[in-house]
């Protein structure tokens, strides 16, 4: 073990989890693990789904690197358990996780802020009929978007084309979540851009142009096949890329996000108006991930984003006697 690296104590990679994403993070979890060691960290894999998190405490580790996805791991509950047991932790705090994992949280407070996101409507289960579902497209117009309002990883995400999709596409998101999120389409350039950093510090990577077969970027396309083009550079016009990255910084900073984190973004083909979809606090790091991608772009490898990523783990709170975060 490096000089260097022995800093950092006895890590665990927390990777599995219960949520409908364990097999990415299980993925995940395994690249990080194997870059922090070959780095000389002593790094250890942890499942929460098979070990109970108090065991954190009594075998003395001394800080967590979260490669968790979705719920119970992503959403505030985890870093609430690390917060009481005094670990730090990568990513985001309690409150920024709970509100980022919730897609339509996360608009409201981009839209306080004022900042652009596709226009929406929630239905809450056993708060709505088969007419108002059929009765969306009058207000988002065709096509939109159906999805969980808290799930990652494109899982139960719909497009739907016509008023005859509506109330199949609601049913299949409803199975996920007790909230439904109808969203108007956005037709245009996807993109997402990775943040390192917390507060000021804050910096955004180059930004990544996504093209999907037929323009579907589902949970297959991202993590199972090599149809789906990433293009970085992004190829965007003159400037675009650089007021994307003013966004995405905006919107991390007013969630109130540290760490790391990624944000995707569509942009309008017509009149180049990007807008927010959502924001990952604890992204994907396997073969097919784009904050490894982007970073290996700015010239950072795999290896030393993992080891920046671990070196910014914090507490919401600092824990000495009149410190605070």
């Amino acid at each position: 073990m490096s000089q260097n690296d022995s800093k950092f104590g006895k890590v665990a990679v927390l990777l599995g989890g219960q949520s409908a994403e364990r097999e990415v993070s299980l993925m995940s979890g395994r690249g990080v693990l194997e870059a922090l060691r070959s780095r000389g960290v002593d790094a250890h894999a942890f499942d929460p789904a098979e070990r109970d998190l108090s065991e954190l405490k009594r075998e003395k580790f001394d800080r967590c690197f979260i490669t968790l996805h979705g719920r119970f791991g992503e959403d505030g509950t985890v870093q609430g358990a690390l917060e009481l047991m005094g670990i730090p932790y990568t990513g985001s705090g309690v409150m920024a996780s709970s509100i980022a994992i919730d897609k339509v949280m996360t608009k409201r407070v981009w839209l306080a802020e004022g900042l652009s996101t596709p226009k929406y409507l929630l239905l809450r289960r056993g708060a709505f009929d088969r007419k108002q579902v059929v009765a969306v497209p009058d207000d988002l117009g065709l096509p939109l978007i159906v999805k969980p309002a808290r799930e990652g990883s494109s899982i139960g995400v719909v497009k739907v084309e016509g008023y005859s999709g509506m109330a199949g596409a609601v049913e299949q998101a409803a199975r996920m979540d007790a909230d439904v999120l109808c969203e108007q389409f956005i037709s245009g350039d996807e993109v997402t851009c990775p943040v390192l950093g917390s507060g000021d510090s804050a910096r955004a990577l180059p930004v990544i142009r996504i093209v999907a077969p037929a323009g579907n970027y589902d949970y297959q396309n991202k993590y199972f096949t090599d149809d789906t083009k990433y293009l970085v550079p992004c190829g965007l016009p003159a400037g675009e890329e650089e007021a994307i990255q003013a966004l995405v910084l905006k919107a991390y900073r007013v969630l109130g996000c540290r760490g790391w984190g990624r944000l995707d973004v569509m942009i309008d083909g017509k009149t180049r108006q990007p807008y927010l979809l959502e924001i990952n606090t604890s992204p994907g790091m396997t073969g097919h991930s784009l904050v490894p991608m982007s970073a290996r772009a700015a010239g950072i490898s795999y290896e030393d984003l993992c080891l920046q990523v671990l070196g910014s783990a914090g507490l919401d709170h600092d824990k000495t006697p009149g410190g605070h975060a």
